[in-house]
């Protein structure tokens, strides 16, 4: 299973906040945002910081998506 963030983008462009904002208030690297953005796998503890500003669960930020071979 592959790893989607598209739903964190979708929030944050709700919330009107820029990824920087984001990274600056859950204090996370700027690899780790170009982790997330290449939907690369992160901890947990940084999607529960992020989840935690923006008052979201885990499920509100990400997706697993079924890899195509397994279709």
């Amino acid at each position: 299973m592959a790893v989607s963030y598209n739903r964190l983008w979708k929030l944050l462009i709700d919330k009107k906040m820029s990824k920087a904002d984001l990274r600056r208030a859950a204090k996370v690297s700027p690899n780790t945002m170009t982790k997330l953005s290449r939907d690369e796998e992160v901890s947990i503890a940084v999607l529960e910081r992020i989840c935690g500003i923006l008052g979201a669960n885990i499920g509100d930020v990400m997706d697993f998506v079924p890899d195509e071979e397994n279709n």
